[in-house]
């Protein structure tokens, strides 16, 4: 059995940083009620030039660059967005030509905030069958583009940005040990889109969210044959503070162990995991060897979640 793991990451920050105080001067709202209700305190905003494509391209690019894999020995390449640039031809497929990826394969993949966990899981079949030695894997997300400034409680969330990861073969104890993915459908109409814009409902989305992580957070360390007292880091979608600390005493780790970039990039949907992962990995918080959760959630209602032990 081939292990699966990431040979390299790479991510898209955006320049323009939008702060709760620059919110305040455009909808009725303040820093103090975002901050208490979401830990946000700013977000990134792309810049109307520059689409999903753009922002997937360049995070691919460091990620490869990180793994030291030409882009000719891509097999396959999946981006995981909600806001592509256009309903097809796919990001993927842009990029491909981009990057120079002329062997690869393309899809998009669309689970919302879990789409990079269904990325990476998907990405993990192809390379442990044989099939495929090389699968690039990318959330990107320009969610500024789905803003209704009218509605204060939805337009304050969210951001753009974009992160990648190399998937390929690792040595023996590396790499993603177990995954859960999920949905119910029954709650598809808490996170939509109507016309234009983004629509939440988020009271129901919080409920769903503050048990459904904590769940799957548990399960996939359970499917791994491990405990939660095995777990060296948790890298939970960054959505909303709150949720994020239900998880976190779920498994019972201490605040260093937790991954948090929502206060300085919002809700990136499908880019959060990866983005707060790059960030983790050049702050020095991810050492090779540890058991790192993965864990998301999104509109569908969909989840997912990875217990992988980091390392090439």
């Amino acid at each position: 059995m081939v292990n699966v793991g990431i040979l390299g990451m790479g991510s898209y920050l955006a320049e323009k940083v939008v702060t709760n105080f620059d919110l305040e001067k455009r909808i009725d709202t303040s820093d103090e009620w975002i901050r208490t209700r979401t830990g946000i305190e700013e977000r990134r905003f792309a810049p109307d030039q520059h689409d999903t494509s753009h922002m997937s391209y360049l995070a691919a690019k460091e990620a490869l660059e990180r793994a030291n894999i030409e882009p000719e020995k891509i097999d396959l390449i999946i981006v995981a967005t909600v806001t592509p640039d256009r309903p097809f031809p796919s990001v993927s497929a842009v990029i491909q030509h981009q990057l120079g990826a002329v062997n690869a394969a393309a899809m998009d993949v669309s689970a919302a905030c879990a789409g990079f966990m269904y990325g990476i899981v998907t990405a993990k079949q192809f390379i442990q069958s044989g099939d495929y030695k090389h699968v690039l894997v990318v959330g990107a997300e320009k969610l500024s583009k789905l803003m209704n400034w009218d509605d204060r409680n939805t337009a304050v969330l969210f951001g753009d940005g974009a992160g990648a990861a190399v998937l390929g073969p690792v040595s023996k104890g590396r790499g993603i040990l177990a995954f859960e993915l999920g949905a119910d459908g029954s709650g598809s109409e808490h996170i939509t889109q109507e016309g234009p814009y983004l629509e939440m409902n988020g009271r129901e989305v919080f409920k769903f969210a503050v048990r459904q992580m904590g769940e799957s957070a548990l399960s996939v360390i359970e499917k791994a044959g491990l405990t939660k007292e095995d777990v060296d880091y948790l890298v939970p979608h960054q959505a909303n503070i709150r949720i994020m600390e239900a998880s976190r005493q779920r498994l019972e780790l201490p605040n260093e162990k937790m991954a948090k970039t929502v206060h300085k990039y919002g809700n990136t949907s499908s880019a959060s995991i990866p983005m707060a992962l790059v960030d983790e990995l050049k702050n020095g918080k991810i050492k090779d060897g540890d058991l790192v959760v993965l864990v998301g959630f999104g509109a569908g209602l969909v989840w997912g979640s990875i217990a992988i032990r980091w390392g090439r």
